[in-house]
């Protein structure tokens, strides 16, 4: 399996410019290739589709085990002439979860990308930085944002530090905006696809794709995929995804269809109530930019609420989990009602609340894991609750904790992201109740339409 890694040396470097480029130049070749984005982030992934059309997926370190991560690879990467994978963060950065022990235990070959604006042999103290910081799988670079006068200079420097040179993207007018949760989503861009044709030429140009593809990958390690259960009776699981909802990680969905289940998406900004289900998933993503089109769907907030009070097994995570609050405050300090599941408001507070990977520990038992269990998760919002809840206890790597969720035997809500690849059972456990519900409800499921 021909393979890559595009790293960085830190966040805003232009990891995703630059995947972005080098996909879609791969694509106006004709060259069949899987994408995929190390760590927890959902908005990366998003322009790869638009570049290549089809899905790309996760593979975090901190959530799965090597086993797992082999595993996903090899399923979304073996039909590919070549898999792309984009780093997050600096190379290094992340702990388990970094893009370096990513490279590690799939044994990838990482091309680093240094943004170049302010440097000139600057940038030779960088690289020699990178390679030798410790044991590394580093290839080459490419360099970002470099004058054309000093690619002479670039490539001296990977001569003299003996890497390869893999080419640059000149500083241009193709510009991603962003927001605080990252870039702006790929959807909301109106010229995307122009953007993404002109990345492919300046890639085509600048960037030596041919060296790319030459890249040496060793074969794939050898691995024990998870077992995964294909229940019976599985249930329908409504699952919320539109602009407001647009935080899922595909290989959730992809666990709970191995494991029978049916997926219906429906929109809570668009549509009048939850469709017929026997659970309800309502993701992360940016309710407060649509916190008064929401508030106006009172049909859709009735019919979710009414879900929940049934007793319909819910997962509601970040963005969800404010939609259930009785009020959510958008930046500009305006209150809107929401569903009213969970009493308490939404509020922003300008700066980063908790952010980053955490294990989650059951005081008692959950929708996700018996009591005394542990389930891993991702924080990375602005906004924070007046009723964060206190069902869980989150353990931080460094040992500091602190309370969380709102938690039941049917319900989860709060703002950590759950990766089920992480803990099969977990997401096994939340379609077994599905199924109980379904089970007990029999057809008779038109409660949940609202009033």
């Amino acid at each position: 399996m021909r393979r890559i890694i595009i790293g960085g040396t830190k966040s805003g470097c232009g990891k995703t410019t630059v995947t972005c480029a080098v996909l879609a130049a791969l694509k106006k070749r004709g060259i069949n290739v899987s994408a995929f984005k190390c760590g927890p982030d959902y908005i990366d992934p998003m322009f790869h589709r638009k570049v290549i059309g089809v899905s790309s997926h996760n593979l975090d370190s901190f959530f799965c085990e090597r086993d797992t991560l082999l595993a996903l690879l090899d399923e979304h990467g073996r039909n590919s002439d070549i898999s792309v994978i984009e780093g997050v963060m600096g190379f290094y950065d992340g702990s388990c979860g970094s893009a370096h022990s990513l490279s590690e235990i799939t044994e990838t070959p990482a091309i680093i990308v240094i943004d170049c604006k302010g440097m000139s042999d600057s940038i030779g103290a960088v690289m020699s930085g990178f390679l030798n910081y410790r044991q590394n799988r580093i290839a080459g670079f490419i360099f970002d944002r470099l004058p054309e006068k000093l690619i002479p200079l670039a490539e001296e420097l990977c001569r003299e530090l003996g890497t390869e040179y893999f080419g640059c993207l000149p500083k241009s007018d193709v510009t991603i905006e962003s927001r605080h949760l990252g870039l702006v989503t790929a959807d909301e861009i109106g010229d995307i696809q122009a953007k993404l044709t002109r990345l492919g030429e300046l890639a085509e140009q600048y960037i030596d794709i041919d060296k790319l593809l030459e890249t040496e990958s060793s074969p794939l390690p050898s691995y024990r995929a998870p077992s995964i259960v294909k229940l019976p009776n599985a249930p329908v699981i409504a699952v919320s995804r539109d602009s407001a909802f647009c935080f899922m990680y595909g290989e959730n969905v992809e666990l709970l269809e191995k494991m029978g289940c049916k997926i219906e998406y429906f929109s809570p900004l668009t549509d009048c109530a939850v469709p017929r289900a026997d659970g309800l998933i309502l993701c992360g993503g940016y309710p407060e930019l649509y916190a008064s089109e929401l508030a106006e769907n009172r049909a859709m907030l009735a019919s979710v609420k009414s879900c929940i009070d049934a007793g319909m097994p819910t997962i509601a995570e970040c963005g969800g989990f404010m939609y259930l609050h009785d009020e959510l405050t958008d930046k500009n300090g305006k209150s809107y009602p929401m569903a009213g599941v969970i009493n308490g408001r939404t509020f922003p507070t300008g700066r980063l609340q908790r952010f980053g990977y955490i294990t989650l520990n059951a005081k008692r038992d959950t929708i996700l894991c018996g009591q005394g269990g542990a389930v891993r998760a991702h924080e990375f919002h602005y906004w924070d609750s007046t009723s964060c809840g206190s069902g869980l206890t989150a353990e931080k790597n460094d040992g500091r904790t602190w309370d969380c969720c709102h938690i039941s035997e049917h319900f989860y809500a709060g703002f950590p992201h759950i990766y089920f690849y992480s803990d099969i059972a977990a997401a096994e456990r939340f379609v077994k109740k599905c199924i109980e519900y379904g089970e007990k409800n029999g057809q008779d499921k038109t409660y949940h339409l609202g009033g």
